[in-house]
């Protein structure tokens, strides 16, 4: 339904000399759609308090809705092109007044945790890129299209907008970075199975797809029973939390969980990292972590002093983090790079060794190389629950028999036999178990090493395979005099 208007929005990007990347076109789509959505959602709470002879509160002042500056109408409901903006005048009035008053909202807010916050944290963080008032008039028109109003309308549209999420982490090459692949995400889900009244927690969020995959796994998920009035609202206020520390990601994250059906989005923006760990108490943990935090980035040695084990490894330092904001008897499953489980520096032994007497690390997934696509490193996922020292592991090695890439990107079969397995720990081909006790108590090494793989054909000598060639070679030989012997 909505699909073409996505499209046309994209077309009139690609002409505005302000936007030139993937990232550009997310960022101006998504700042509009928020604003369209608003409107949408405050017609719809005015209607309602009209039907119960009550009067609605707008947030946004009149002059400042999307159906006065955006798309104002006529009495007949038609588009009023006499009333609105273009040009000039409309830049003017969205770089000058819109994005300073909705900035604003930031210092007006009674909390961190309202919509009207969120409005001031976007609106000071994200930029217009247009800067033809022509270009940005046609991409209104198009936004005005598109309805929130209806489940599946939304539902069409979290889709549309997650699409634009994956091509921009496919851009380039830290597209890992706001995007890690759907199935994946859902497998983890899966063996972690967050229940409602539990809070879930990612901080480093990027485009809050965990958040958002937990959200529908407890919403719709298969086989559950209508949710009560009371579950709803615990979904919608009291269950997921984030953190993120870019700006594009962080507007991104609140506009796909608000097309996913969160209205109010618990996404602080803030550099996770510069939390002191001595400093959480039990109110700051969670039952559940599900998170795939940045690796490779180098973190500086003030930031480094806030955690024990010191380490410039962004993702190590998340890690760390992760433990420590877990519940007793909370579950996790976290993205890392494979060289964690290996890495023979302090740092990454000591950490290993934290890790695996303050939980019970008990599934260890190897994922393929291609897994995230621009990211160019191999991760694996470490699933564990806090509270209890690791006894076993349990390893599986993905294969989905093929090279992964954009136009083969991983899949949900792919991975449905890790899940079915990992619910037994069952051995197989690829999977097995490994005890503690065999495992070096000075490096603590977890890399994966498949005992039940079927062993590759030993390399043939050198010089067998030279006499083969002669042997071969002589044979050529006679064969060609024999030809020539009957001409």
């Amino acid at each position: 339904m909505f699909e073409q208007v996505f499209k046309n929005i994209d077309d009139v990007l690609w002409k505005e000399a302000g936007c030139t990347t993937e990232l550009d076109y997310t960022e101006q789509t998504s700042w509009l759609l928020f604003l369209k959505y608003l409107d949408d959602l405050e017609q719809e709470k005015a209607m309602e308090a009209e039907l119960k002879g009550k009067t609605y509160e707008y947030i946004i002042d009149e002059a400042h809705r999307w159906s006065t500056w955006a798309a104002p109408k006529t009495p007949q409901g038609e588009f009023d092109h006499n009333r609105a903006m273009t040009g000039d005048d409309l830049i003017a009035y969205v770089n000058g007044e819109l994005f300073t008053y909705l900035h604003g909202f930031k210092q007006r807010a009674s909390g961190p945790d309202t919509i009207e916050y969120k409005i001031g944290e976007i609106f000071g963080e994200i930029k217009n890129k247009f800067t033809s008032g022509y270009s940005l008039r046609d991409a209104l028109e198009y936004i005005d299209q598109l309805r929130f109003r209806s489940q599946k309308e939304k539902h069409e549209l979290s889709h549309l907008y997650e699409a634009k999420i994956k091509n921009m982490g496919n851009a380039g090459r830290n597209g890992g970075e706001y995007y890690t692949p759907r199935p994946l995400i859902r497998a983890m889900i899966q063996v972690v199975k967050p229940r409602i009244g539990e809070r879930i927690y990612d901080g480093a969020c990027g485009s809050a797809g965990f958040l958002c995959e937990a959200y529908d796994y407890l919403r719709h998920g298969a086989g559950k029973k209508k949710l009560t009035t009371s579950q709803l609202k615990t979904l919608q206020t009291k269950t997921f939390y984030g953190k993120e520390k870019k700006s594009l990601a962080y507007v991104i994250a609140i506009m796909n969980m608000i097309l996913h059906g969160i209205e109010a989005p618990n996404i602080i923006h803030t550099n996770t990292l510069a939390e002191n760990l001595s400093d959480i108490q039990e109110k700051d943990r969670f039952e559940v972590i599900l998170a795939n935090p940045p690796f490779g980035g180098k973190e500086r040695k003030e930031v480094q002093q806030n955690f024990p084990i010191k380490t410039g490894e962004t993702a190590f330092l998340f890690l760390q983090h992760f433990i420590k904001h877990l519940k007793a008897g909370g579950r996790a499953a976290i993205v890392i790079k494979n060289t964690f489980l290996s890495n023979s520096d302090n740092a990454a032994k000591a950490l290993r060794q934290e890790l695996l007497e303050s939980c019970k690390l008990h599934t260890i997934l190897d994922c393929p190389g291609g897994t995230f696509l621009g990211a160019g490193v191999k991760t694996v996922v470490l699933f564990f629950e806090k509270g209890a020292p690791t006894r076993n592991i349990w390893y599986y090695q993905l294969d989905p028999g093929r090279s992964l890439g954009k136009t083969n990107p991983l899949n949900d079969d792919d991975l449905k036999e890790f899940v079915e397995l990992q619910a037994g720990f069952a051995d197989s081909e690829k999977s097995w178990m490994v005890n503690i006790q065999d495992i070096d108590q000075e490096s603590f090494d977890l890399s994966v090493k498949n005992p039940n793989k079927a062993e590759d054909a030993p390399l043939r000598d050198p010089e067998v395979i030279i006499n083969e060639i002669e042997t071969l070679d002589a044979e050529s030989v006679e064969i060609l005099e024999g030809i020539r012997g009957m001409l």
